[in-house]
């Protein structure tokens, strides 16, 4: 009897999952395991991403008990636990989807080491719809433009989809162990409205979407007001939904390729982490940005964080993230625009709150995405500036995001809901500006004259 050990990280589904199908055509008994590693809870166990993450390990074990199997669960650091594991099972190889971030990297050699030349360790592809730095330049690297690596994107070809396993079979006498619940993981308490997790939800969340707003994604995903953007972020980032087989089944309907196109995006700064694993923390570009720092950093990233500017498109979309942890695209890009340009602040304190608050806190879409807006990453425009009235004007013209994430001005009418009055603000209880945009621009512009 053959034992292989499947290991799910961002992966957390049975449709689409090549490492398991991978597992079960090579051997007699599976053994699918996750680790809670401690070390990574420390760092990315935000109660939004634990919640959500629970309630995907919570589906996935009943799909594979359905396959008649288990999802075999162990807490502890990632190398030693898979590593006893196939001791204890007497396992010949381990699958698991490869990633692209530097403790991936790190993890998945450290296990080599630890299993010996025994026993096989196979990555394998289902993380994105291409694997990273398959479609690079011709010169060699990462492709740091996104248009060109896009069109070389287009035309790569895409692996097959894996089938679904027709069943799981677990070693005889393997105890599976169980899931633990929130307050084992993390001491906080997620948003209210965070959405349910697991490969269940997240298919029939994108079918409904698919058939009702598909067609008009390119017309409407800017809207912020309306519910045509898909929510599967989270789904695609805990791996609920396979990427590939999302791009597959789409790309070819009305509407299919600029949504496509978002995942492609995702690939993009996949494969510029997995190249430079430094840009999780530092920029792509040398900008030297003049950042604020001390007590006015201080107070302007509270105010921004807490909701408070002034601005009601920025308050709204702060409000959002807390309540939901989740943000509008488009409103992403706003507020990362007045932290980094109105307020000076450093984009790093701005991506690390959202990896706080955001369920699909992806390291390098979160990463990357800031850079962007900051000027310090792969922007061709480094310069650009989102001025939010404009933005809140053009987006949600009809003020209906404003309202309902800023109840206390609900009763203002026409454009003045996007920048009120002084007198409209002190009847509604509603704080008046922190900075004026036009001077808080030039402040910033003159402070990096000459930087880049």
């Amino acid at each position: 009897m053959t034992v292989a050990v499947v290991v799910f990280t961002r992966d957390l589904r049975v449709r689409d999952h090549p490492a398991l199908s991978a597992a079960v055509a090579s051997a007699d008994r599976i053994v699918p395991v996750f680790v809670f590693d401690d070390a990574v809870l420390a760092r990315f166990g935000a109660p939004n991403r634990v919640r959500y993450l629970l309630d995907a390990l919570a589906d996935l074990d009943g799909s594979l008990r359905r396959l008649g199997g288990a999802l075999v669960v162990r807490r502890g650091a990632w190398v030693p636990t898979v590593a006893n594991l196939v001791a204890e099972t007497g396992a010949t190889a381990v699958h698991l989807g490869a990633d692209v971030s530097a403790l991936a990297t790190r993890r998945l050699a450290g296990l080599r080491r630890a299993v010996g030349e025994r026993v096989g360790v196979h990555d394998h592809p289902g993380i994105t719809v291409v694997p990273p730095l398959a479609v690079g330049p011709a010169s060699g690297g990462p492709g740091v433009i996104f248009t060109p690596y896009y069109k070389r994107w287009a035309v790569a070809p895409w692996r097959a989809l894996a089938a679904t396993p027709a069943a799981v079979r677990l070693p005889d006498g393997l105890d599976p162990g169980r899931l633990p619940g929130l307050g084992e993981l993390t001491a906080g308490v997620p948003s209210p409205d965070v959405l349910a997790g697991g490969e269940t939800v997240a298919t029939e969340r994108l079918r409904r979407w698919a058939v009702d707003h598909l067609a008009g994604y390119d017309s409407g995903r800017d809207d912020l007001a309306a519910a045509s953007t898909s929510r599967i972020s989270a789904d695609v980032h805990f791996g609920c939904l396979s990427p590939l087989e999302v791009a597959t089944r789409l790309r070819d309907r009305p509407g299919g390729e600029p949504f496509v196109r978002q995942l492609c995006w995702r690939d993009f700064y996949a494969q510029l982490l997995a190249a430079r694993p430094q840009v999780a923390t530092g920029d792509v570009r040398d900008a030297r940005i003049a950042w604020v720092e001390g007590d006015e950093a201080d107070e302007g990233f509270a105010a921004w964080a807490e909701a408070r500017t002034g601005y009601p498109v920025i308050d709204a979309a702060m409000r959002q993230l807390r309540a939901e942890g989740f943000v509008h695209n488009r409103a992403r890009m706003i507020v990362a625009s007045f932290l980094c340009k109105d307020l000076a602040v450093d984009w790093r304190r701005g991506a690390a709150h959202f990896l706080d608050w955001l369920v699909d806190g992806d390291l390098a879409s979160n990463q990357l995405n800031w850079q962007w807006t900051a000027g310090t990453g792969t922007d061709s425009n480094p310069s650009r500036i989102f001025n939010p009235t404009v933005q809140s004007t053009r987006f949600d013209p009809r003020g209906e995001y404003i309202r309902r994430w800023v109840p206390e001005l609900g009763a203002v009418t026409g454009k003045e809901i996007h920048a009120p009055e002084p007198a409209t603000r002190r009847r509604c209880g509603y704080p008046d500006p922190i900075v004026d945009h036009a001077e808080a621009i030039a402040a910033y512009k003159a402070r990096n004259a000459g930087l880049r």
